[in-house]
């Protein structure tokens, strides 16, 4: 089995691995950066925001007091490793944390550069070499402004908190991955590996090795694919022998009846049948070629009920009628064998809803065999019953019976008992099984109940009328 499913699996499941640490190096790494740098910009401006108001306090007279500002900036400096300035309101540096005398003048300082942001990131109007994150807040007193507190921190603190979270997420990341082979494993053992036994079935029984079997065991869907492969088998493994002994005893029966009118015929022309005697055996080739005409429409009778897309004419019309009229059209079969019917009827009408002629099809194969099968001077009892929404036909003789072992396979095609081999030199085998596919078209049953040496009865069901004028598919 080519593994292109596996290999595709495999693939798509390290695409995916790709695509996400993808996503997390550079859209998470993004957010991440922006959010420590919005989370430091605050806190710096909360600080700064604090001096100014501090050094507000400590402002008077228009001058700044430096002797009181500048330890607590220190101090806030230090504990936020940030550079601290105090600018004038003309930009010049008075006070820087980092170096103690030196007084640089910010020439192009506009506090509104900042915008809405309460920071800004740069190098502070060129001031450093590096990128800094920088914040601050106006010193004012007697309504106005007289300088500015200024915070620096590197963005660089940013850049190393956000490298050590990713780290974290890029560690569980891969143990997450790591993890996630279970599902390659689990696929390969529930998927992959049952897939493949069930490919393999699959190909055998395409080879014609319909006695090879899936062997799965999991009762999933799996499992259940893998059942349904060995009964398509079991199935076509039975049709294929069906087909055998269909082929067989169709050539058997066409053979036995072909052999004879060709023996007849030859032994005419030869001469070995005298003229006086052409008339006899001019009436055996009649009679071997009805029983092949009789062979052939129930093949195609049985080929037609079976196949799909078969209509049934339904109707509603009067059981007992139709078994008054097929019974009456054995009245010459029956005379010979001195047999007559008794008929009963559990009330006068019986409306079914059926088709008319299949049904006459079913009573006439059922009469044929219990008249072919019931001794001289015997009774066939035809019965006609009603039991809730359905009706019962009955077909009972006192014939030879049916063995037990028999009565099961007396509906398969050819089929003929022992006991019945000698009785019917002229039948198909066919008809038992005419009659069972036309009951089941109907959606009904039919049942036997024989006991060898006393009779047989069958007994099928129809269902009453419901609706009118309808036709549906068996």
């Amino acid at each position: 089995m080519k593994r292109r499913l596996y290999v595709k699996f495999l693939l798509g499941y390290l695409i995916f691995f790709i695509l996400a640490f993808l996503v997390i190096a550079f859209f998470s790494a993004g957010m991440t950066e922006r959010y420590l740098l919005h989370d430091a910009g605050e806190r710096l401006y909360t600080e700064v925001s604090l001096l100014a108001d501090a050094c507000s306090a400590f402002y008077g007279s228009g001058n700044l007091d430096l002797s009181n500002a500048v330890p607590r900036i220190e101090t806030v400096a230090d504990c936020m490793d940030a550079t601290a300035w105090l600018m004038n309101r003309q930009g010049e540096i008075i006070y820087d944390s980092d170096q103690t005398d030196t007084r640089k003048q910010i020439s192009d300082f506009n506090p509104a550069d900042s915008g809405q942001e309460p920071y800004t990131t740069g190098t502070f109007y060129d001031h450093f070499d590096r990128e800094m994150i920088s914040v601050y807040a106006s010193i004012s007193g007697s309504y106005r402004v007289s300088g500015y507190v200024v915070l620096h921190q590197p963005v660089s603190e940013a850049i190393a908190s956000r490298d050590r979270i990713l780290n974290v997420v890029y560690v569980t990341g891969l143990i997450i991955f790591a993890l996630s082979l279970i599902l390659l494993f689990v696929f390969h053992w529930i998927v992959y590996r049952p897939l493949r036994k069930i490919t393999v079935a699959a190909n055998r029984f395409a080879e014609g090795d319909l006695d090879y079997r899936c062997a799965l065991r999991p009762e999933d869907e799996m499992g259940y694919l893998a059942d349904t492969l060995n009964y398509m088998a079991s199935e076509l493994s039975k049709m294929e022998e069906y087909q055998r002994k269909f082929i067989s005893n169709v050539s058997h029966d066409f053979r036995s009846p072909l052999t004879s009118i060709k023996g007849y015929l030859e032994a005419i022309m030869d001469g070995t049948i005298p003229p006086p005697m052409h008339e006899k055996y001019m009436k055996l080739v009649i009679s071997e070629t009805e029983r092949l005409t009789k062979l052939t429409q129930n093949t195609l009778a049985l080929q037609s009920l079976e196949s799909r897309g078969t209509y049934l004419e339904l109707s509603d019309f009067d059981i007992n009628q139709v078994v008054k009229n097929t019974a009456a059209a054995f009245e010459g079969a029956c005379i010979p064998k001195k047999i007559t019917f008794d008929l009963t009827f559990s009330a006068r009408t019986l409306m079914v809803r059926a088709d008319l002629s299949k049904i006459q099809q079913v009573l006439y194969n059922l009469i044929d065999n219990a008249i072919k099968f019931s001794p001289n001077d015997s009774i066939i009892w035809l019965e006609t019953s009603e039991r809730f929404e359905k009706v019962f036909v009955s077909v009972r003789d006192n014939g030879i019976g049916i063995p037990k072992d028999s009565q099961k396979r007396i509906w398969e095609r050819f089929y003929k008992s022992d006991l019945s081999r000698g009785k019917d030199k002229k039948g198909t085998g066919l008809g038992l099984a005419i009659v069972k596919e036309v009951i089941q078209a109907h959606s009904q049953t039919i049942d036997v109940i024989s006991t060898v040496g006393v009779g047989s009865e069958f007994i099928f069901s129809l269902q009453k009328p419901k609706d009118e004028g309808r036709k549906v598919s068996s």
